[in-house]
């Protein structure tokens, strides 16, 4: 069902919009209370979320705000106005809660945004931002479709992974991360470009810094890990084990307050090399780093808070990125002759035991936490826990961990990137929430990394300990998929058919003679195979797919020329395999080859102008191939081939039967796909001879092989 705006308008004001950011409500309990009760609860929460965020935008001056970048890392403000709505409808897409999209325009331009992967585009060319009355209005359109979901979708108690709301509970969450990360970037943006506003009021307070000290934090055991009927909602990373006992540590008894930093900083801290890790080392000199990011070196010290700038509260958490805090723990050991730096994981979550912390409830928090307080930090002498203050709130606490799946860790099938990407060492652990931290992120189980050099309201307190920080396995690459994939497209042969990448490329290629050679597309790329061997006579070649992960390790393979993985072999027995470009013959191609995740039934407008397009293995997977088939028209040059190679195996779990462009009797005849692709494309493409048979095989064990014929065919694009 397609909502007008007017529609949108009505249901809107079924809802009080939420008017005051002291006023964010928690996280709900998914397991228990009367299901109907439980169902208007999600609805105040949605709303909550979706308005306050909505208003956070008001901070910004004019609408010129939205589209000039607060940092170069990071897309302009009205890509996260209109990104959270996005990945409402995407989620609801891909779970069939919604049987169409809103706007595909809005839901192509909004879908991914800067997570530090190598394929991210960052060329500001490839963007025509949408105006903000357009994206508001879109904004309302979603606002209203999810609140039509959670009046007539089927509720049932408990809401886990596998429950219908789970996606729902997901999109709620996803936005109240977002409310923190787009708050740090209009603390970043030019002062200029935003303005005070009362719901967002900072604190007022400020003093003298307290004198910092050292707490024994007695040696003890911590369990970390969420089970799966855990009654509140989860990111995939959250789930699973890990048992650790953790040594005997001293603890500072606050955070280190901007007077104690200033310290370091007036001592030569960022002058002198040997304070910094390697990796903090090139921060600081590529960032010309001379003091933390918000400070603001004038007459006198003064802060940037997110719409003001104030006198520099010397009592207040001193807000750095990890390499600072890693410096001057440096700097402090070598002040005090003690082993000083950040935490683990493990070593705060037995400080919050000692400490009596206990899961944030309905109440007030006795924390600057969850916006119940401020719209900033304020004194670390302010909430105290135990014996120390601030062990949650007030700003996140970087560890000295790296994230790392739990043992049993799975991904959510709606979600498969959202931690995998930062199993790779670059990503460290903050822990304990700031006072924007809200829903899930307020949660003592809650695993957010961030990468080292970038700024988050974040802090940190030190510890002495003997101790080294415990080493963790941060790669994770033992998916059975993946590693299925990984050996279908570099791995051996078997039983005597051809690779199937590499064979479809070859066809490609063969039937490209003569053509122009400029770009390809590899749509529906898995790990990149194709990719790499087209690359061989044309001069650039786009990889795109759907899965995050296999994106991932292409460009893996691209960047460092090989990919490992575990192979099962036979039940838990697996063998280990490494495969290079190098060996493959295709090492001087990985240069021509560029990775991005993408909808084939929704692609972003720069991917068009090729020569050849190959979709292997892809259009019945698809949830409206029509659309896919109807778009290729435009992508294609002309003269240049559009290649499908497919099994056919239509499922109503991938594609809505009524979406299927054959397998099925009409007008009471039989109805192949390869009439459907007549049909669709005949109008703009020829097809070339006949079509043919390829074989291709997936090893699944030793013992257990997938053995299929793929039946492909050759489109010429017809002169426009």
């Amino acid at each position: 069902m397609t909502l007008s705006a007017k529609d949108a308008q009505q249901l809107e004001k079924r809802t009080t919009r939420f008017s005051s950011s002291a006023a964010l409500l928690r996280t709900p309990n998914l397991s228990s209370g009367a299901e109907e009760d439980k169902r208007k609860e999600i609805s105040l929460y949605f709303t909550n979320t979706f308005d306050t965020y909505t208003q956070l935008f008001d901070c910004l001056v004019d609408d010129n705000g939205f589209y000039q970048k607060a940092i170069p890392l990071r897309h302009p403000l009205i890509f996260y106005l209109g990104h959270t709505a996005t990945f409402f409808v995407n989620k609801l897409v891909l779970a069939k809660l919604l049987p169409e999209r809103i706007d595909p325009h809005m839901e192509s331009v909004f879908a991914v945004g800067v997570d530090e992967m190598s394929w991210d585009d960052l060329s500001e060319e490839s963007y025509d931002w949408p105006s903000v009355s357009e994206v508001k209005e879109y904004r309302a359109k979603v606002r209203a479709r999810v609140l039509q979901l959670i009046d007539s979708l089927a509720l049932s108690l408990p809401i886990n992974w596998e429950n219908t709301w789970w996606p729902i509970i997901m999109g709620i969450e996803h936005e109240r991360i977002h409310l923190e990360t787009s708050s740090v970037l209009i603390r970043q943006h030019d002062l200029a470009k935003v303005k005070r506003l009362p719901q967002w009021s900072a604190c007022v307070d400020s003093g003298e810094a307290p004198k910092n000290k050292l707490i024994t934090v007695s040696a003890g055991s911590v369990s970390i890990g969420k089970s799966t009927d855990d009654a509140f909602y989860g990111w995939d990373n959250e789930y699973g084990q890990h048992n650790a006992d953790v040594a005997e540590f001293k603890a500072s008894k606050y955070l280190v307050s901007n007077q104690e930093y200033l310290e370091f900083v007036e001592a030569g801290g960022y002058e002198r090399d040997r304070f910094w890790s390697e990796e903090g080392l090139s921060w600081r000199q590529y960032a010309k780093a001379e003091h933390p990011c918000f400070w603001l070196r004038q007459d006198r010290w003064r802060m940037r808070l997110m719409t003001e700038e104030i006198d520099m509260p010397w009592d207040w958490p001193a807000e750095v990125n990890c390499h600072e805090a890693k410096a001057f723990c440096e700097w402090k050991g070598e002040q005090t002759g003690q082993v000083i730096r950040m935490p683990t994981e493990d070593e705060w979550h037995l400080l919050c035991k000692q400490a009596g912390v206990q899961e944030l409830g309905n109440n007030v928090a006795s924390a600057n936490l969850h916006l119940d307080h401020y719209a900033s930090c304020c004194p670390v002498t302010r909430y105290q826990h135990g014996e120390w203050f601030d062990v949650v709130g007030n700003v996140w606490q970087w560890t000295e961990t790296p994230i790392y799946p739990l043992d049993n860790f799975k991904v959510h099938p709606l979600y498969d990137d959202f931690t995998t990407p930062t199993f790779d060492g670059k990503h460290n652990l903050i822990k304990g929430g700031s006072w924007i931290s809200s829903g899930n992120e307020a949660r003592l189980s809650a695993r957010y990394a961030f990468r080292r050099h970038f700024t988050q309201h974040a802090g940190f307190r030190y510890i002495a300990s003997d101790a080294e920080a415990s080493e963790v396995k941060v790669y994770y690459e033992s998916d059975k998929l993946l590693s299925e994939y990984a050996e279908f497209h570099f791995g051996d042969s078997w039983y005597g058919v051809e690779n199937f990448p590499k064979a479809l490329a070859d066809i490609a290629l063969k039937a490209m003679k003569g053509k122009a050679s400029g770009r390809a597309l590899d749509l529906g790329c898995a790990c990149g195979r194709a990719s790499f061997e087209l690359a061989r006579h044309f001069d650039a070649v786009d990889g795109i797919d759907f899965s995050a992960n296999f994106i991932r390790l292409g460009a893996k393979m691209a960047q460092q020329g090989a990919v490992r993985y575990a192979r099962v072999e036979e039940g838990d027995l697996v063998s280990y395999h490494t495969r290079t470009l190098e060996n493959l013959g295709l090492a001087t191609n990985a240069e021509r080859v560029s990775f991005y995740q993408g909808d084939a039934c929704n692609l972003k407008p720069q991917f068009t102008g090729y020569d050849l397009v190959l979709a292997a293995n892809l259009i019945d997977r698809l949830y409206q191939p029509s659309r896919f088939l109807e778009d290729m028209a435009q992508r294609v040059n002309d003269g240049g081939l559009l290649i499908i190679a497919s099994p056919y195996t239509w499922l109503e779990e991938h594609t809505p039967k009524e979406e299927w462009i054959g397998g099925f009797k009409k007008d009471g005849e039989s109805y192949t796909t390869l009439d459907g692709l007549k049909d669709h494309l005949s109008k703009h493409f020829k097809l070339l001879g006949e079509p043919q048979k390829v074989p291709f095989v997936i090893r699944e064990t030793q013992h257990k092989f997938q053995h299929t014929l793929s039946e492909l065919t050759i489109w010429e694009r017809l002169p426009r």
